[in-house]
């Protein structure tokens, strides 16, 4: 059973940008803030997959997506561009984007494919950051969730190089929150393996095997972290910032069968 949406709309005239959003936990993301009242800005690289996520979240009249590259700085201010010209503002950021090319030890793991790694999961979400600083938030505040992973928390064997981006991504966000404050929060989310297309590799033939370590007994699925995200970026999480919340089923704890 996942959260629901408050009887309120929380984000009612407000605009949101939400990165990596055209499928899985940023679709996720994306469809709980237009259940609450946002206008959304989606993103993702194929322009016929945001198309049908602009669909699926109501239509133009929401939602907007714009593709590109997250890394790309000239699709950031495109995209921060367009927010605001079709929408009015730009509340609310969140940066969803993640990338894992490769697989294996890091003994064998390529510096090209490492480097591109901090590229897009952090060095990017702080360009995000910035672009949205510059054309709106300095002068009218807001609130950034970074999506990071429990593989930024422990170690995560296979996939040790994006644990190190995302242990990154929290601090970057800690230092942003100092920076930021107190008119602009930033705060992050560090889910388990949550059933997305992203992580299939991680469950795909042995969910049941897999989902035994969580006490829960599940793995994640979007909207479980969409609740958590609209937490964090709502007035609900006022005094909360520099923050990273672990929503992961319980499976830090132990206690698995």
């Amino acid at each position: 059973m996942t959260a629901q949406p408050p009887a309120a709309p929380r984000f009612e005239k407000r605009t949101a940008i939400v990165t990596g959003a055209s499928r899985g936990i940023g679709l996720g993301i994306a469809e709980r803030l237009v259940a609450e009242g946002a206008r959304v800005v989606v993103t993702g690289r194929k322009q016929e997959a945001l198309d049908e996520a602009v669909a699926t979240l109501g239509g133009p009249d929401v939602a907007l997506g714009v593709a590109g590259h997250a890394d790309d700085t000239d699709h950031q201010a495109e995209t921060v561009a367009r927010a605001i010209e079709t929408f009015g503002s730009l509340d609310l950021l969140v940066n969803n984007t993640g990338i894992n090319p490769t697989y294996g030890p890091l003994m064998e793991l390529d510096a090209g494919a490492a480097r591109k790694i901090v590229e897009v999961n952090c060095i990017a979400a702080l360009a995000w950051v910035q672009q949205a600083h510059r054309a709106w938030m300095a002068e009218h505040g807001g609130s950034v969730v970074n999506v990071a992973s429990i593989g930024g928390l422990r170690p995560a064997p296979g996939i040790a190089m994006y644990g190190a981006s995302k242990a990154m991504l929290i601090h970057l966000t800690e230092e942003l929150a100092v920076e930021l404050a107190p008119d602009i929060r930033v705060n992050a989310v560090a889910p388990a393996v949550v059933k997305t297309k992203f992580a299939t590799a991680l469950y795909e033939g042995r969910e049941e095997q897999v989902a035994a370590a969580y006490p829960l007994k599940r793995l994640g699925v979007p909207e479980d972290i969409g609740s958590v995200v609209a937490f964090l970026l709502s007035e609900d999480a006022a005094w909360m910032t520099g923050q990273t919340l672990v929503v992961d089923g319980g499976v830090l704890l132990g206690g698995g069968a």
